[in-house]
């Protein structure tokens, strides 16, 4: 039995608390993971982008030492008008775009395509790609990059949409309540990152401890869970990011009331480079 009501989509908009709040909150750095709670995700800690106008932008994750080393994720807020003629500085390094709010025309190679909430666009490394916010809100969305490591005969391909149009996969044995939306071709090797969009209905779980070599970057998107990690459980809800170091045990459950949903990056298919 799975929810049809449409996707929602939690994306910071800043400010700041009282003077009279507690400072008290559920950031945490360890040797496994690191949670970013949304309440943290303020005005302060905003960054502006050089090869962007009308833009700034909370950088959740980029490779430190000790911590996951292959990837970074930002989440951009660009108010109407705003955007870039040349984002990307490194010509090595491919994108993933994934809309949250607002509405953001993206322009690769000559051809513009429209992403709304839910969008999501796949930029090849060494391509050539624009985005401007073209509607009468900010358009905030997040921007995960990695650096692509090629191999012989294998070209990744541009790829556009919007994650309503592709149909979830159901986890073996959950009756369609633990389920995985994969814009990306999980078996063409030319890539070498996923970002999924995963959906847990009220009360599934993931029942075992994943341990595994690849990296993660999650956003919760919708709703709240427990998730395992390492050994401690923790609390998360829509607006909180978590990033975990290779091999760092995690598991989750959904407690409710509502289903539990998030954009998940992982490295795949290359050989561990030495």
């Amino acid at each position: 039995m799975t929810t049809t009501d449409p996707y929602t989509y939690w994306a910071p908009t800043g400010g700041h608390p009282p003077q009279s709040d507690l400072l008290t909150d559920r950031a945490l750095v360890t040797e496994a993971y690191t949670v970013i709670p949304r309440g943290v995700m303020r005005d302060i800690v905003t960054s502006n982008l050089p090869e962007w106008t009308g833009t700034r932008s909370w950088v959740l994750s980029k490779p430190v030492a000790g911590g996951a080393v292959t990837f970074s994720q930002t989440i951009l807020e660009v108010a109407p008008g705003g955007g870039s003629q040349a984002p990307e500085p490194q010509p090595e390094v491919e994108g993933f775009l994934f809309v949250m709010a607002g509405t953001l025309e993206v322009t690769h190679e000559g051809t513009a395509h429209t992403l709304t909430p839910g969008g999501f666009a796949f930029l090849p490394a060494g391509s050539t790609w624009s985005a401007t916010s073209t509607g009468t809100e900010a358009a905030r969305f997040h921007w995960v990059r990695k650096r692509y490591q090629p191999v012989a005969g294998l070209t990744p391909e541009a790829k556009f949409g919007n994650e309503a149009d592709v149909e979830p996969s159901p986890m073996p044995g959950t009756d369609g309540r633990w389920r995985t939306t994969r814009p990306l071709d999980p078996d063409d090797l030319a890539y070498d990152m996923h970002v999924n969009i995963v959906t847990f209905e009220a009360g599934a779980v993931i029942p075992f401890a994943e341990t595994h070599e690849m990296e993660h970057g999650l956003y919760v998107l919708e709703g709240k869970a427990v998730y395992r990690l390492n050994g401690d459980w923790v609390e998360v809800q829509e607006g909180d990011f978590i990033s975990m170091r290779a091999f760092c045990p995690q598991a989750c459950y959904a407690g409710g009331p509502g289903r539990f949903r998030y954009l998940l990056y992982k490295d795949v298919n290359r050989q561990v480079e030495l």
